[in-house]
């Protein structure tokens, strides 16, 4: 068999993994966006658990540790959050629940997803199979999205019991990954911890200038 053969085989096996790969995240993210839409108004938990940035990024960065290469956690983490945001919006058309401004309130989401998907891709990837610091510093992450919306929910919203929670389940989250990164040996892997709250608050200013600032003006 000559080498250009096996290069090309290679090479068709190679794009077969990345199409299936971000085919698999797009159709994830599909369900995920529907799924959160459909669970609205169900119970006050799970209302609020589905109306919630920090359901989609988990998801987002959990898929981004199940892929092997670390370009595929990138590109499926941004096929990801962009499907997500159109299963939402979709089942929301079909619920007739998209009102006059819902088509600026998507674009707003969709660019943030598409933003925000692929750090989150790579933050899983890194937190798996990266090398060196980094992986605590990709690990913080992912609580400081959890502890951002709990400050946003309470500092801006005033709802300080589901604040509350979600500021202990990112503390926990927080708490899981430096141990995780602890027992796997990961140099400074005290830095998810130090970096996670710092994260957490300029999200929330982040949420509340300029998110908050987009949305009221579509």
């Amino acid at each position: 068999m000559s080498t250009g053969t096996v290069s090309r085989r290679d090479t068709s096996a190679g794009v077969l993994t990345a199409t299936a790969t971000v085919t698999a995240t797009a159709a994830f993210g599909l369900l995920l966006g529907w799924a959160t839409y459909g669970l609205h108004g169900t119970t006050p938990l799970l209302e609020r658990a589905t109306n919630s940035v920090s359901t989609w990024i988990i998801w987002t960065a959990a898929a981004g540790a199940l892929i092997r290469t670390r370009p595929l956690a990138v590109w499926g983490g941004a096929s990801m959050m962009l499907a997500t945001c159109c299963g939402y919006y979709t089942a929301s058309t079909l619920g007739d629940t998209f009102g006059a401004g819902g088509l600026g309130t998507a674009a707003v989401w969709s660019v943030a997803g598409l933003a925000g998907g692929p750090l989150l891709g790579w933050a899983g990837w890194t937190v798996r199979r990266g090398r060196g610091h980094v992986r605590a510093v990709a690990a913080a992450a992912v609580p400081m999205v959890v502890l951002g919306e709990g400050l946003w929910l309470g500092l801006a919203l005033g709802y300080w019991g589901e604040a509350a929670v979600f500021l202990a389940v990112g503390a926990l989250f927080t708490a899981l990954l430096t141990g995780y990164l602890a027992r796997a040996g990961v140099h400074r892997y005290w830095l998810c911890a130090a970096l996670a709250p710092v994260g957490a608050l300029a999200f929330y200013l982040a949420e509340k200038t300029i998110l908050d600032g987009l949305l009221g003006s579509v």
